[in-house]
């Protein structure tokens, strides 16, 4: 098989990209820190609870909408559950399953983080952008976005090429 190098053009938007991406990866995680102690991950774990239905969500579906693994979501459940910030639940129907709930204190700690990482989200990245840019930007990152995760044009990608469905170790059950 042949190599199939990226032109000047595509280097260029590619490294432009990287250096956005880790950037803005290292704003957001100093301002989370500095607000609230805690990295975007865990931030991100609260805001996907708090927008399910009761604030709760099981440990595989929740891993899905944070694109981690199911071991890198147990550890950071556990870390948040200790903050008393999530709380977690057995399946009742499912008892290889179990439930991660945002607590009152996580909705709180969310309630109080998130003026501020808006403003730094809204700082880094969309005062820089026009309407049309805006646009752009979602419709590449959601192209992308569906071709790593397996749209209807491309083949369901197997359980070791997403995030959520690997297993570290098969005592890692969420």
């Amino acid at each position: 098989m042949t190599t199939r190098w990226l032109t000047p053009k595509e280097q260029r938007a590619w490294r432009a990209y990287m250096a956005a991406t880790h950037l803005l990866e290292d704003a957001i995680d100093r301002q989370l820190q500095q607000d609230a102690g805690m990295p975007h991950l865990y931030y991100s774990i609260l805001a996907n609870l708090s927008e399910a239905p009761e604030r709760k969500l099981r440990m595989t579906d929740l891993a899905e909408k944070s694109k981690i693994t199911r071991s890198r979501l147990t550890y950071a459940v556990t870390r948040l559950e200790k903050d008393g910030l999530i709380r977690r639940e057995d399946c009742q129907w499912d008892k290889r399953s179990s439930f991660a709930l945002l607590t009152d204190a996580g909705m709180a700690a969310l309630e109080r983080t998130a003026p501020g990482h808006v403003e730094t989200v809204r700082a880094a990245v969309f005062d820089h952008l026009s309407e049309d840019q805006v646009s752009q930007l979602e419709e590449i990152s959601s192209v992308i976005a569906r071709a790593l995760e397996g749209d209807a044009s491309t083949p369901r990608p197997t359980s070791d090429e997403v995030p959520w469905r690997r297993r570290s170790s098969p005592c890692s059950g969420s």
